[in-house]
């Protein structure tokens, strides 16, 4: 299932997720962890993994989060969004795991 403008490329490696967030935080953008049982396309909600990385500064503290998400929600589709202050909304999402 194609669940993101992503899904069509191989999976990312950790660093080039990692180089994904350094361009969200080089914006200014504040960056959530989200995940799912089942990455249904009309499923708009996915569960929080906690409250979105307001004053985040590294890339290095979102991968070592969305690694204890994968502890926690084993078989959860994990993704990562990105939300402009500015513009008031999510910017871009993609998955980065995959049960």
């Amino acid at each position: 299932m194609k669940t993101e403008t992503f899904s069509y490329i191989p999976p990312f490696t950790d660093e080039q997720t990692a180089k994904q967030i350094e361009y969200f935080l080089k914006k200014n953008w504040i960056v959530g962890i989200e995940y799912s049982p089942q990455p249904d396309p009309a499923l708009a909600f996915w569960n929080w993994w906690k409250l979105p990385m307001f004053g985040q500064h590294t890339a290095e503290e979102t991968l070592a989060e969305i690694e204890a998400c994968k502890k926690a929600n084993p078989g959860n589709y994990i993704r990562i969004t990105a939300y402009d202050s500015v513009r008031q909304g999510q910017v871009m999402s993609f998955v980065v795991h995959k049960p």
